[in-house]
């Protein structure tokens, strides 16, 4: 988990400990500068250089307080200080020595918690605003040197340098702070860049063997017993390092996806990167009852206050599961992107209703009367308001196919609920998931895993307002028919390719989806639609390669008013002169909705 916001004192107490050597990779080298230097600069500085090595010198001969006489040490700097002063009473009465810098050591003397200042240790005040401060081996020294290796020991006895065999540290909130409303300057993240914690806490997780290193103060209690029990559990101390490299993996891939949107043309691609996904619950299983599965959420910073399912609230109903995951994510997004009231109900990923009305319980009947066999035991989104009148229409409506079996849904998915709306829904039954998302901000990206890769692309935001439907047919369009294809143009870009979307009057009538073939989607859309389809719009996610005795002149003889299509097939004349044949509007879009 990333660091929470820490006061201004804490920041300033900390910037960037120590110098940390990060050009790592053969490709990137470090910077050399070279300056002229003049004859009258080189004895003063020579005269303060040794004076400064005689004073280390003789400070180093002097033993330190807790150096080499055995005593336990811990090390604590922290930007988020909670439960800092139980921690530090804790360790106090285990008989630890406690070694802290700026903040961090007035909070704890202020708890009543005796320290040493890490000056004491390193003989060395801090400089740089607090940017250079526990670059030191007295501090390094004592975390890093194996108690196993005698050469080792003997190097920390020669200089006086005792060892720390507890080391707590958490990082500045660089994720709160750049991410903070209004935003940050580019100056003031940089110097919310950690440098010393990260050092420390790598240091410390490296040596885990001998160093206890902490990060996440839900690890406090159980750090303290295993110390009073004088455990040597080598499962525990892995387990405390692997989180303390996550810790850090995190934050540099915070740090590193900031500076790359800081970076000149802000290519959407960066060359590598990192996504940073916190556990956020165990699964019953996943797709099916054989696969384990496990829910993360992504802690981009592109993510943050983005929306979505994955951030959504739970105010009702059984945990949620791997496919209702999926369907719900289906669900609100396709509902999200419909300006008018708009009710969507998906089954397997695929919108099997949608419906928009100005009276949103007409748009909820609408919905769910288009496949009410696919829409049982589905998921329902709305994009407006659940209040009393809606819930209980939801809670008791019952299946048009008979008229008497009461509707049951997995989710009930929408941007809010009024108090009474809630508690009526939750009446319907113990298990109905209720959820409150906020709508998907447009332009993210997304990631799509294969073996061995990830593919990644921008999500497809376009919506019928900005696309051009051009008219390509002898009939123009009604005003009332272009409207009916352009909301069936938003419905099929949901719907599994190769999709086929029937739709009229704002309604959602029939679809097809997923099959290997676009005459098979097609039949399966009128097969919904029934007598209904005359006159209605029908729209595809992707061109027709055939037209004559094919899905074009399938739908023209069966009384299709419009279709809607992106064009670009070789025979595109071909489906043009169908529908002048028949007398039936085509339009191109220009713009393919392939979703697989």
């Amino acid at each position: 988990m990333l660091s929470s916001a820490a006061t201004a004192t804490s920041v300033t107490a900390r910037s960037g400990d120590i110098l940390y050597g990060y050009f790592r990779k053969k490709s990137v080298a470090p910077f050399r500068f070279t300056q002229p230097v003049y004859r009258t600069s080189l004895r003063p500085s020579f005269v303060a250089v040794r004076a400064m090595a005689e004073s280390q010198t003789a400070q180093r001969n002097q033993p330190q307080s807790s150096g080499s006489s055995g005593k336990k040490q811990a090390l604590i700097s922290l930007s988020d200080k909670r439960d800092l002063a139980s921690l530090g009473n804790g360790l106090q009465e285990l008989g630890y020595t406690i070694v802290s810098t700026g903040g961090t050591a007035s909070t704890l003397e202020n708890a009543g918690v005796s320290v040493t200042k890490v000056e004491k240790l390193t003989h060395f005040p801090e400089m740089l605003d607090g940017r250079v401060k526990t670059l030191h081996p007295n501090i390094h020294g004592g975390i890093l040197a194996r108690r196993d290796v005698e050469h080792h020991m003997e190097a920390l006895n020669e200089h006086g340098i005792g060892t720390f065999d507890v080391v707590v540290v958490n990082l500045y909130p660089f994720y709160d702070k750049v991410t903070a409303l209004g935003g940050i300057s580019f100056e003031d993240g940089i110097e919310n860049i950690d440098i010393g914690g990260p050092a420390m806490i790598r240091a410390a997780a490296k040596n885990h063997k001998d160093v206890l290193i902490v990060v996440d103060s839900e690890d406090y209690q159980a750090v303290l017993e295993y110390l009073k029990g004088g455990q040597s559990d080598q499962q525990f101390r892995r387990k405390l390092a692997w989180k303390a490299f996550q810790h850090v993996a995190a934050y540099d891939s915070a740090v590193s996806e900031w500076l790359w949107k800081q970076t000149e043309g802000k290519e959407k691609f960066p060359p590598s990167f990192t996504v940073p996904v916190e556990l956020k619950s165990s699964l019953r299983y996943g797709e099916n009852p054989h696969q384990k599965a496990a829910f993360y959420v992504d802690k981009s910073l592109a993510e943050v206050n983005a929306g979505g399912i994955a951030t959504a609230i739970q105010h009702h109903g059984k945990e949620m599961s791997y496919n209702n995951y999926l369907d719900a994510d289906a669900a609100w997004n396709c509902v999200s992107e419909f300006e008018n009231p708009t009710c969507v109900v998906v089954k397997h990923t695929n919108p099997c209703g949608v419906a928009s009305r100005e009276d949103i319980l007409e748009a909820y009947r609408l919905a769910v009367k288009a496949d009410p066999v696919s829409a049982f035991g589905g998921i329902v989104a709305f994009n407006v308001e659940v209040d009393e009148v809606l819930a209980r229409e939801i809670r008791e409506f019952r299946s048009p196919t008979d008229g008497e079996t009461r509707m049951f849904y997995e989710i009930v998915v929408a941007p809010k609920y009024t108090a009474k709306g809630l508690e009526v829904l939750k009446g319907k039954s113990k298990t109905l998931r209720i959820l409150e998302a906020k709508k998907n901000e447009q332009g993210k990206l997304s990631l799509r895993q294969i073996g061995g890769g990830w593919l990644a692309q921008e999500s497809d935001d376009l919506t019928p307002k900005d696309i051009s439907f051009n008219s390509v047919s002898d009939k123009t369009p009604t005003e009332s028919e272009l409207a009916d294809a352009k909301f069936a143009w938003l419905c099929v870009k949901h719907v599994k390719s190769n999709a086929i979307v029937i739709a009229k009057n704002n309604c959602m009538l029939g679809m097809g989806s997923g099959q290997p073939n676009r005459v098979e989607s097609l039949r399966i859309a009128f097969r919904k639609a029934g007598d209904e389809a005359k006159g209605a719009a029908l729209a595809s996610d992707a061109f027709f390669p055939f037209a004559w005795k094919d899905a074009v002149e399938e739908a023209c003889e069966k009384g299709i008013g419009v279709i809607a299509e992106p064009g670009g097939s070789i025979r595109d004349q071909d489906a043009i002169d169908c529908c002048k044949k028949y007398g039936v509007s085509l339009l191109f879009t220009n713009v393919r909705h392939f979703r697989h």
